[in-house]
């Protein structure tokens, strides 16, 4: 605006003084005073070419338009002749920026900020965008609570026309909510709707989640959480009144109050449906949430019409609309609603679009799919794409976009973009006990090879007690139906001498297995193997227990098994990397087939389960359950026994170290044939961290037994199972997954090894 009036007047000025020029055509222009602003940039904005006629008009005209650039202060118009003189004054350039006092924010922040409204390095400066910046760094510093700013402005010229922009800035204390008051409460208390708004008073981890601090934005999240709050209860006339927001005369507290009117308390009257209903009317009816004589929810109600519109969806119909109509009886305090169903044209897919994948082959994506091209949208199935997709494991993130063909009214196309994540893993474990001190292990691996969804592992594990070389392959797209194929390849050595364990034993082996789809969600798996292991109890001593003794007696050094392994698994987890819902449950047997040296069997059986509780709070419980028995007059090997403890099972105590103690030999842990183990976490996110962080408490219980009633340990495991609580985090950082535990025993015994803090760290390449 200032500009612009400054050009008018100087243009009117110039015309006033030079009413005596006589028209002339223009022979040659000359361009003075210009230093950074190239002859060329000049000439594209003079409205006046050579071969012109100059008058007054065109005089004022190109003094305007020169001024408007915002490239000059100064702008004057001079004749020789036929010759046109354009003499300018460059506004200087912005040569450097500086920040004193900045703690707030980073500068990068504040530069990106200024840019917005003009200030940047090599920009022309300019008073009035100066002002404009100065308002700018006060609004970034107003949203973060910080009322008491003051900014000064040092301006300081360089040479070549350059100048430096120095902003001292006095950050001054953060305001802080002092008090929240809400008008008009009665049904609810109102420390309860407090707690449910974003914004509070100060407390014990509001330095982390600035949650103290007043932001315009927040308060109107909360007003609209609060309005939630009373419709989801039943009052449906709910409204804000007002909302007044003081600050103390210091400019350090805030005070908030909300006036609201509460109305009064619905109930639901009754729900019909109306509209072109595709499916059976009973089908609609188990779709919805909200039932006459139930007090009024609009979460229930947006939820039965979201139902219904899904259950059209997995028809085809991709473009339904599904609205709930209200009739408002005031006397009685009742509504009654009309959900009108319109399921348009059933819906198409014409492509399916996958975009993000640099690495990972795009027939690897599509074999997840179980929406086709060409055939109707169904919603379910693209649901189902996208938890397969996510549960590959090869992607950090998954979305799946259906958005409408242009010009057409019965076509979507599917868009699936992947963000990939690095398949390579090299992991470090650690662990400390009072008895081991610090105990180390890792291991390396490799899937989604060269990008083709194939598994290729190259286990190395150089932990103390187990030495490892592995090779194992995985095809899981072995056939054109799903069937998997792999195959196993191992050299393990065991050393468990440092636990209380009297044997080293060494097994070497290899076997083929494959899995079948039994449908989505299920597999069934199949697998032989065979596998030669070395038991070394020397040097007898007196601490060895007779139960090795006897076995290396009848069965001698080295033994050689053919276990069959048979297996089902469901995974119905939402998401293979962040679940919040569904689960895992495998079933598996092993058979050591008879006729060879050894033959037993294994049972196993897991139970994981996650439940959403809220929005960020979920619930993950998980049950372990094992049995092994010889077979053919056989005891089962004791390396085949069952084992607990650890950061895997019980936490808080020892690797494999629960379980039957022979009361001679209190340092060996014997292990058992029956196995119990239980686990419950509660997972939430920390706040002002990304979904890949969580965090919460946890509570342990199991042990493991023997069915060997001869034997002094039973005696020790009728001890019954071991508990333990504590807190857990676990992190999918940039380098790679991250998991930490730190448990309390809360029953151990005497002979119970303790160990409280472990951990797990991933690097992914």
């Amino acid at each position: 605006m200032k500009k612009n009036l400054l050009a008018g007047l100087v243009a009117m000025l110039f015309v006033s003084g030079a009413t005596a020029m006589e028209p002339f055509t223009v022979k040659d222009i000359r361009v003075e005073g210009i230093q950074r602003v190239e002859a060329g940039t000049v000439f594209s904005y003079l409205p006046v070419k050579v071969g012109d006629t100059m008058n007054d008009e065109k005089a004022a005209q190109a003094i305007k338009t020169l001024f408007a650039t915002g490239f000059f202060k100064d702008v004057r118009i001079e004749i020789a002749g036929d010759v046109l003189i354009v003499v300018l004054e460059e506004r200087p350039a912005i040569a450097q920026i500086d920040f004193v006092g900045l703690k707030e924010f980073e500068k990068d922040q504040l530069l990106k900020g200024l840019k917005e409204v003009g200030i940047s390095i090599s920009r022309t400066f300019d008073r009035a965008t100066l002002e404009k910046a100065e308002q700018e760094l006060k609004r970034q510093y107003l949203s973060r609570g910080r009322y008491a700013v003051t900014i000064t402005t040092t301006i300081t010229p360089l040479d070549r026309n350059r100048v430096a922009i120095n902003f001292n800035i006095d950050e001054g204390e953060a305001a802080k909510i002092r008090q929240i008051n809400i008008v008009g409460a009665q049904a609810f208390k109102e420390k309860d709707l407090v707690a449910v708004m974003q914004l509070r008073t100060p407390n014990w981890i509001s330095w982390y989640t600035k949650s103290d601090q007043y932001s315009k934005q927040k308060l109107s999240a909360d007003l609209e959480t609060l309005r939630s709050y009373y419709l989801d209860r039943g009052y449906l006339e709910f409204s804000v009144e007002s909302t007044q927001v003081s600050i103390s005369a210091d400019k350090k507290d805030i005070y908030i109050t909300v006036s609201i009117n509460e109305g009064e308390r619905y109930q639901v009257s009754s729900v019909k449906l109306a509209g072109d209903l595709m499916l059976s009317e009973e089908e609609f009816r188990k779709a919805v949430k909200i039932k006459a004589g139930d007090v009024f929810s609009r979460e229930k109600l947006n939820e039965s019409t979201k139902a219904i519109s899904d259950k059209l969806g997995a028809q085809g119909y991709a473009f339904a609309n599904v609205n709930a109509a209200p009739e408002v009886d005031k006397e009685k305090r009742q509504v009654a609603f009309t959900i009108f169903v319109d399921p348009g044209k059933r819906a198409y897919v014409r492509r399916i679009n996958i975009t993000g994948n640099t690495k990972t082959r795009d027939e690897v994506i599509r074999q997840e799919m179980r929406q086709m091209e060409g055939a109707w949208y169904d919603a379910d199935r693209v649901t189902a794409s996208r938890e397969r997709i996510d549960r590959t494991g090869y992607f950090a993130e998954v979305n799946v976009e259906t958005p409408p063909v242009p010009g057409s009214i019965d076509l979507v196309d599917v868009n699936v973009n992947v963000t990939e994540k690095s398949t390579g893993n090299i992991s470090i474990g650690a662990g400390y006990s009072s008895s081991e001190k610090l105990i180390l292990s890792g291991s390396i691996s490799q899937s989604n090879i060269f990008g083709s969804g194939k598994f290729l592992s190259l286990q190395v594990n150089t932990g103390k007690l187990n030495r490892t070389l592995g090779i194992n392959y995985t095809n899981p797209y072995f056939t054109v139906d799903g069937i998997s194929q792999g195959f196993d390849l191992y050299d393990r050595k065991l050393n468990p001498t440092s636990l209380g364990y009297a044997f080293q034993s060494h097994s070497v082996g290899g076997g083929i297995r494959f899995g079948y789809p039994i449908d989505e969600k299920e597999t069934l798996s199949f697998g032989l193997a065979v596998d030669q292991t070395t038991i070394d109890i020397t040097p007898v001593t007196v601490s060895t227990p007779p139960q090795y003794i006897k076995f290396q007696l009848e069965h001698g050094d080295s033994n050689i098994t053919l276990p069959a392994t048979v297996s089902w698994t469901k995974d119905t987890r939402n998401s293979a990397i962040y679940t919040t819902s569904g689960g895992i449950h495998r079933a598996g047997v092993e058979l050591a087939v008879p006729g060879v040296d050894l033959t037993f069997y294994r049972l196993t059986y897991q139970y994981q389960q996650y439940f959403p509780l809220t929005r960020d709070l979920v619930l993950m419980v998980n049950a372990e359950l094992g049995y092994a028995n010889g077979l053919q007059g056989q005891s089962l090997p004791f390396y085949k026994n069952f084992y607990a403890g650890g950061a895997n099972s019980v936490r808080g105590y020892d690797t494999a170290s629960l379980g039957p103690v022979d009361p001679l030999y209190p340092d060996t842990r014997l292990g058992g044939t029956r196995k119990a183990v239980f686990n419950a976490e509660i997972l939430m996110p920390f706040p002002g961290l990304d979904k890949a962080f969580r965090f919460g408490p946890f509570f342990d219980a199991g042990n493991v037994f023997t069915d060997n009633n001869s034997t002094p340990s039973y005696t020790y495991a009728k001890e019954g199972l071991r508990y333990s609580a504590g807190l857990t985090a676990a992190w999918i950082s940039p380098l790679g997954p991250l998991k930490f535990s730190y448990g309390q025993p809360i029953n151990e015994q005497s002979n119970d090894k303790i160990q409280k803090f472990q951990f797990q760290l991933g690097t992914t390449f």
